[in-house]
């Protein structure tokens, strides 16, 4: 009897062989992909953290929107209480800016005002007309001075609003009122004191008592007046600009 065995032996061997092959093409394969991965992408394997990295193209700002268009921009209102935050002038009386247009009364409006001498217990006939007369430094007074005794109570010339209550080098203790129709400034300076209850919004009425004839700024030890000036306006929040009209025919009419 022939043994096959010799022959079943090769046929093994062959087999084995092929496996062998199948494997040492699996694996090259895996290697060359991963080489191909690391040279084209930056992989790594077995680390979950490096990622390819894929640039993602960003717009471009065209020459029109780099630069911020201001003409559509709008300015902010103002708030109510930008009286109190707008800085006073330090000028007992303030004067118009150069950009504040020059204002004219009407002498309809005028004849209207019907305004009282914001000086308790003074007369008309007691007025003395300092509106144009020179103050220091080449100023002009652009005010009346009412002259009274001490503590005399200073009244509200017209109703409207009190907008500023302000301590300044020049004029003192001061008050800065807005006229009922927002188109005058009342302006008190010189003050000895406000009266009680007296605040920034407050609506006062014509004839109410708002502060006390004093001698504070630069009015002089012992000089107690009321310097009390009017202007008109065409921007209530900026209540220290406008053109500054005299108070005295308004008082004495």
């Amino acid at each position: 009897m022939i043994s096959d065995l010799p022959g079943e032996v090769n046929m093994v061997q062959s087999a084995r062989v092929r496996v062998l092959l199948v494997i040492v093409l699996g694996v090259t394969a895996t290697l060359t992909a991963v080489w191909i991965l690391q040279k084209r992408f930056g992989y790594q394997a077995g680390n979950p953290q490096t990622q390819p990295q894929v640039a993602i193209p960003q717009p471009q700002a065209s020459p029109a929107s780099a630069t911020p268009n201001t003409a559509l921009s709008v300015p902010a209102a103002p708030s109510p209480s930008s009286f109190a935050a707008d800085p006073p002038p330090e000028d007992a009386s303030p004067t118009p800016q150069p950009q504040t247009p020059i204002l004219t009364l009407d002498p309809g409006y005028a004849a209207r005002l019907n305004l009282v001498i914001p000086v308790k217990g003074v007369k008309r006939e007691q007025l003395q007309d300092t509106f144009k007369d020179a103050r220091s430094e080449g100023r002009v007074h652009d005010a009346i001075d009412i002259l009274a005794p001490a503590g005399t109570p200073v009244i509200a010339t017209a109703e409207g609003e009190i907008v500023k209550l302000f301590e300044s080098e020049r004029g003192g203790i001061t008050i800065y009122q807005l006229s009922k129709d927002k188109k005058l400034i009342f302006y008190y300076a010189h003050l000895q004191r406000y009266a009680e209850g007296l605040t920034v919004g407050k609506t006062v009425w014509q004839g109410e008592t708002i502060a006390y004839v004093g001698d504070t700024g630069n009015a002089g030890t012992g000089n107690y007046h009321l310097h009390f000036s009017i202007m008109l306006t065409n921007n209530p929040k900026r209540y220290w600009e406008g053109t500054n009209i005299n108070p005295y025919p308004l008082l004495r009419k």
